[in-house]
């Protein structure tokens, strides 16, 4: 059964497509990942999916019930975590996840118990009666995570839910995550530009000016690029692009400063490289295909390519 069924979605503003009629399903709970740079057509899908914009085109079903028609029932079953913070920060903790049982019409009996279900899954019993303006924003990040739990939706959707976090923080999260995930037995649909995030998807669609360029297991992409990824470093990258080519056959494109290629056997290919490229090599790294290199190659482009592009 599917939790989630898209076809032919479309959504246009005035002359400008954000989704460009993309195709996909998510299975009951699935981990499922929209990957993608900003821009991409990612947060737009989440809108329409939970019903905070109406499509200009094409299906889709959450849950089972449509999204056009059938809205109040798509809300019910779904939590959202929004990629700009949403937490009144002048109530205690306790106080907003309150507040959202309200808002879903939980029956009052069973607010208590769930309250310290979710907030024990985030580690945040012990700070519910703090003001939400003296958390950290992973506290904060966690807090809306159980927010969005509160009322035991089928459907979670994490909308960039690390952007702006530090490393450690972004990892601590994930963590919560996917502890969350087991307890709860939810689908999940995540939209992220972390690559890091993508790799623990159990599928991820890459997503790339508003239409779906790839859809599998992160395993299965990695395996279609096939050839490890070479970049180089040289005194003269314009002389270094025109001996790869009339050496080796080789048209290597410039990503985030580097020359940037793919070949067969990086590790032998290299002691080639500095024999007979003809210009010197100030450094090179050789990396296995990986979700970076499948976006280059089904783009011609990596994601903060296509950041500083747009």
């Amino acid at each position: 059964m599917s939790a989630i069924s898209v076809e032919g979605l479309v959504k246009r503003y005035g002359e400008v497509t954000a989704v460009g009629g993309i195709d996909f399903q998510v299975g009951a709970g699935e981990l499922f990942g929209f990957l993608g740079p900003n821009g991409a057509g990612k947060s737009t899908t989440i809108k329409i999916l939970c019903t905070l914009a109406r499509p200009t085109g094409g299906t889709a079903t959450v849950a089972g019930h449509d999204v056009r028609h059938a809205r109040d029932q798509v809300r019910r079953n779904i939590g959202l975590v929004f990629q700009q913070p949403t937490l009144d920060l002048f109530l205690t903790a306790e106080q907003n996840l309150r507040f959202h049982a309200e808002l879903y019409g939980m029956p009052r009996a069973t607010v208590p118990d769930r309250l310290r279900q979710v907030l024990d899954m985030v580690g945040l019993w012990e700070r519910r009666k703090a003001r939400v303006e003296t958390f950290s924003g992973g506290m904060r990040r966690r807090l809306e995570i159980a927010r969005g739990l509160m009322h035991s939706p089928r459907v979670l959707f994490l909308d960039e839910p690390t952007v702006g976090l530090d490393p450690q923080t972004r990892k601590s999260v994930w963590e919560y995550l996917q502890d969350l995930r087991r307890a709860e037995q939810i689908t999940v649909f995540l939209t992220t530009h972390y690559m890091d995030e993508a790799e623990i998807c159990d599928r991820i669609a890459i997503i790339d000016a508003g239409r779906i360029i790839a859809l599998d297991t992160p395993e299965v992409l990695k395996a279609s690029v096939g050839k490890d990824r070479v970049q180089i470093h040289t005194a003269d990258d314009g002389a270094a692009a025109a001996a790869l080519h009339a050496r080796f056959g080789i048209t290597p494109g410039v990503h985030e400063g580097t020359l940037t290629f793919a070949v067969e056997n990086g590790e032998e290919f290299v002691p080639r490289l500095f024999g007979e490229l003809g210009v010197r090599i100030r450094a090179v790294s050789v990396s296995r295909p990986s979700l970076d290199d499948v976006y280059l190659s089904y783009t011609g482009a990596t994601i903060r390519d296509a950041e500083a592009g747009r």
